[in-house]
């Protein structure tokens, strides 16, 4: 299937899938790989499936969305490998966009150094960038990338590409359980360089490739955070790890409005706090939720957190 959903996505709102990438071709063998391990590792664009073909299928699915009165935000290009491995990636987007639907793309950065493949990139209206390390080891021990690419190469076309694009750009990092050293440090600098409209910090919730992997400690998920936060701004960092629903709306139960928002940011103790006082309740509520292993307390630079229990590392 080419086509799927619409799907509710954190990042885009309602978002229809574009599978452009057969299972599982990608430039990449990542640790943490939902879809499984690489069956095929390449780093040369070639042609998968015809542009009119993936033209057809989501112009059929957006036809049917309508029809239901469903919302479509975004039409992602997010397939079972790295998709800018597609050489009609360009032709594809131009195709789509006769449809007056934005266009979004999830890329691992692989091939970003080639002028060809930011072209393309630069047709979509929301590209997100996986930068899960900027240094040679890490990015070997956790992304497993094809031999003949350069770390140095990804991280200077990245830099062009969001000196070139007016579109949003944001990055993912997905954060295992590995020894990252001062590693946060170089990535915090790197997108204070970078400059993203957003940062997402995520953490493996579903079964990765590799039996090892787990999401990392609660402990160096906040100090990414607050790290990348004190290098682009709180307002452009955000967590992705893995909870479902409306992480920003106020529901009028407490306890749910301190999960939702500890999910997304971590909330500091006077914030929490306040929002106790406006809701009429008092600290005990914190304390059940520590108790019951739904949330965790966190310190960070002489202050206190909290952030909700990463779900996916509960047996």
């Amino acid at each position: 299937m080419i086509a799927f959903g619409p799907v509710p996505s954190r990042r885009l709102g309602r978002s229809l899938g574009v599978n452009n990438i057969p299972d599982k071709v990608c430039s990449y063998a990542c640790v943490y790989c939902q879809i499984g391990r690489t069956l095929t590792m390449k780093v040369e664009r070639e042609a998968f499936y015809e542009p009119e073909v993936i033209f057809e299928e989501v112009s059929e699915k957006v036809e049917a969305a309508m029809e239901k009165g469903e919302r479509i935000d975004y039409v992602t290009f997010v397939p079972d490998g790295e998709p800018t491995l597609d050489i009609n990636l360009g032709l594809e987007a131009e195709l789509l966009r006769e449809l007056e639907v934005p266009l979004a793309i999830l890329t691992n950065s692989s091939l970003i150094w080639r002028k060809d493949v930011r072209e393309d990139l630069s047709l979509f209206d929301y590209v997100s960038l996986k930068l899960d390390a900027v240094s040679e080891n890490l990015w070997r021990k956790i992304d497993r990338p094809h031999k003949s690419l350069s770390l140095e190469k990804i991280l200077d076309g990245m830099l062009i590409f969001k000196d070139e694009f007016d579109g949003t750009v944001v990055t993912e990092t997905m954060l295992i359980n590995i020894d990252y050293g001062n590693e946060l440090e170089k990535i915090a600098d790197f997108l204070a360089e970078l400059g993203p409209d957003r940062a997402y910090i995520a953490v493996p919730t579903r079964p990765p490739a590799e039996k090892w992997v787990e999401p990392a400690p609660e402990d160096t998920v906040n100090r990414a955070y607050q790290l990348f936060a004190e290098a682009i701004g709180e307002e452009r960092v955000e967590y992705l790890i893995g909870y479902e629903g409306n992480a920003f709306a106020s529901t009028g139960d407490v306890v749910e409005d301190i999960l939702s928002i500890t999910s997304v940011h971590p909330m500091r103790e006077d914030a929490v706090r306040e929002l106790l006082a406006r809701n009429n309740a008092d600290w005990s509520v914190v304390e059940r939720l520590l108790s019951e292993g739904k949330l965790v307390r966190l310190e960070y630079n002489g202050k206190v957190f909290y952030m909700r229990a990463l779900r996916s590392r509960k047996p």
